[in-house]
């Protein structure tokens, strides 16, 4: 009611023109707001136009009758409040006012603004609790409020916005209390920040909040919980572990050891060194024979099961030799990391595989057991490690199972799941979902799984903003601050709805580091260096390539912003990463030359694009993107959340 006596006395006072609509009336009660313009910003608006459409940081909707659709006024150091009148702004869908002094209360009255969209507020001076009609704006996808003086208790309405799908921002404010449970119910998709408030108590273990990486909740001192390093008095609850091995496994002894560290017994006084001496001796002896029987054993079923797939035939995990006749080997696990896989080991092992993939890595299968649905089983490879004395057989199987657990704790809608996996000394296993469509790289250039239509601009888009997410989740899950390593379009799995899936996060280190853990290499799980055979290397960052342009030194985040680049180059134009003789760089070579010398659209984009004539500035967005994602200074490129966010903002 206010609101709408104070338009009458604008009017009013506006009376003289007889011009101005509402809208533009709405807008000079901001003006008059103001007590400070010092960069003009509002010079242009005036009660003596029709209506506001011209005016400086204004813009209209489509189709006439003067409605204010925008109002942007980043930085220019306004001074003043924000009036309650901005609610009858109705067809209003962006009001971007970061970087200006503004103070006061957020107007209660903004949840008349149902066709909102954007509310960007950041960097005023704005005090007071965030008014719980926000959580009404049916429209709202992105929301900043960054960088004020609010205060209060975080409302929980927040969570309820249903289309929020972009930012979540609310860092650097002085909220109090704890993190609502219904904060669990944000999407994962939304970027959510709560840094630099005074919020307290544990992190709720629910929903979105699980993914969230820690930065999202760094400058809280009594925040604790993860996935934040500081434990909770009483003790850690509800943090990722490393689950109990699968109950139907042969061998109770070695279930009850995973997850556990081997307890130091202590020694006897009673026993003589020299006896010990000899019994280590003889033991040794007995292991290194009953080791070269087993890996000669391991040798032959290979080439039997080489030799079957020569022939075109179905092979089984467990080859032509019956695995569980050993009986409870020493050393030997099998984890069901997702509680809702209910397959056994025996199923897993005797089940129908077919080979999908092969790589330096090891063997990738489908495997189609009796009963649910089919599962990917990837085989690691088993290159000699040249342990002689068998000492080393605990330390890699502990090294094995920190990796598979950390692994099986990215949990995110855009990472391939782990569900389980199989250690022995001779045989390694990782259990994931299977995805049907193969991978981007076949979809975009041809394979078994592509389809004969071409991808449309809309699904390659959602694919490459699906994996951009993934990627981020990865990079900021976790203290360790993991790395992929391994970014190819390849790499990039899809599901029956087309679904982007980041598979084969840590095989890298899986792969070198189980075999030379007693020689140290890099804690960084990812840090090891991908095998990339030819154009592959194209994926590779400039600071991470020997002179020969393979990987030389350990993968960073980094260089995983620069891979994804090269992947968003291919799915842009098309084209593989290398082509021509002598492997002409798709990059460098021939993007960066074509948007130098300013040639046309069409001379760069995939052919079978050019049709979508709608899609021409997501095109060009996503280029852009791409090439500041492939900065030959690494300290130029952007972080993967931020290249995330900026993919999300396109279409």
């Amino acid at each position: 009611m206010a609101a709408v006596l104070a338009l009458a006395v604008l009017a009013a006072a506006a009376a003289p023109a007889a011009a101005l609509n509402t809208d533009g009336l709405a807008l000079l009660a901001l003006k008059f707001a103001v007590s400070d313009d010092p960069g003009g910003a509002l010079a242009t608006w005036r009660d003596a136009d029709a209506d506001p459409c011209g005016w400086a940081g204004v813009s209209c909707a489509d189709g006439g009758g003067g409605r204010v659709a925008g109002v942007e006024l980043a930085n220019a150091s306004l001074a003043g409040y924000l009036p309650s009148e901005l609610s009858l702004l109705s067809e209003l869908q962006e009001l971007s006012l970061p970087y200006n002094r503004l103070a006061g209360q957020i107007p209660v009255a903004v949840a008349a603004l149902q066709k909102l969209a954007t509310l960007d507020l950041a960097h005023n001076l704005l005090s007071g609790q965030v008014p719980a009609g926000i959580g009404r704006l049916v429209s709202l996808a992105r929301l900043d409020l960054s960088s004020n003086q609010l205060n209060g208790s975080l409302p929980p309405a927040i969570a309820g916005i249903p289309r929020l799908s972009g930012v979540l921002n609310l860092s650097y404010n002085h909220f109090t209390g704890g993190i609502p449970p219904e904060y669990g119910g944000i999407p994962v998709a939304v970027s959510l920040d709560l840094r630099g408030n005074d919020l307290a108590g544990e992190i709720p273990q629910v929903g979105s909040l699980v993914n969230q990486g820690p930065t999202a909740f760094d400058g809280n001192p009594r925040l604790c919980g993860f996935p934040l390093k500081v434990e909770c008095a009483g003790g850690v609850k509800d943090e990722p572990r490393i689950p109990e091995a699968n109950p139907g496994m042969r061998d109770p002894g070695a279930a009850a050891e995973v997850g556990r560290r081997p307890q130091k017994r202590r020694a006897s006084p009673a026993v003589p060194i020299l006896a010990a001496i000899v019994v280590v001796a003889i033991v040794a002896g007995v292991v290194l024979q009953w080791q070269c029987r087993r890996r000669c054993a391991a040798a032959a079923r290979d080439e039997e099961k080489e030799s079957t797939k020569e022939k075109g035939g179905t092979v089984t995990l467990a080859g032509s030799e019956d695995r569980r006749s050993g009986g409870g080997e020493e050393g030997e696990v099998f984890v069901a990391v997702d509680d809702g896989f209910g397959m056994e080991l025996e199923e897993l092992l005797r089940a129908s595989a077919y080979v999908v993939g092969k790589s330096r890595g090891g063997i990738v299968y489908r495997v189609v057991p009796g009963r649910g649905p089919a599962v990917a089983v990837r085989r690691l490879s088993e290159p000699d490690d040249g342990d002689s004395d068998g000492s080393g057989g605990w330390r890699r199987r502990r090294a094995f199972e920190a990796e598979a657990a950390a692994i099986g704790r990215a949990r995110h809608p855009n990472v391939a799941r782990l569900r389980a996996y199989y250690y022995a000394p001779d045989e390694k296993l990782l259990i994931y979902d299977y995805l049907p469509n193969g991978s981007l790289h076949s979809a975009l250039h041809g394979g078994p799984t592509a389809s004969p239509t071409p991808l449309p601009w809309s699904v390659r888009l959602s694919i490459v903003q699906g994996a951009a997410r993934g990627l981020a989740y990865l990079h900021e899950c976790s203290p360790r601050r993991y790395v992929h390593g391994c970014i190819k379009s390849s790499k990039i799995l899809l599901d029956d709805e087309l679904r982007a899936h980041v598979s084969g996060f840590g095989l890298a280190r899986l792969v070198a580091g189980a075999h030379k853990t007693a020689a140290g290499t890099s804690k960084k799980l990812g840090s090891a260096a991908c095998a990339l055979r030819g154009g592959a290397v194209s994926y590779v960052a400039p600071e991470l390539r020997a002179p020969g342009g393979a990987p030389a030194a350990a993968a960073t985040q980094k260089g995983d912003v620069f891979a994804f680049g090269v992947v968003l180059l291919e799915a842009v134009t098309g084209r593989e990463p290398t082509e021509g003789e002598g492997g002409m760089d798709l990059l460098e070579a021939w993007v960066r030359r074509a948007f130098k010398e300013e040639r046309p659209l069409s001379e760069v984009v995939d052919p079978t694009l050019l049709g979508e004539v709608h899609a021409k500035k997501q095109v060009l967005a996503v280029f852009h993107v791409a090439l500041g994602c492939t900065e030959p200074d690494p300290e130029m490129r952007p972080r993967m959340r931020a290249v995330a966010e900026s993919l999300d903002r396109i279409g």
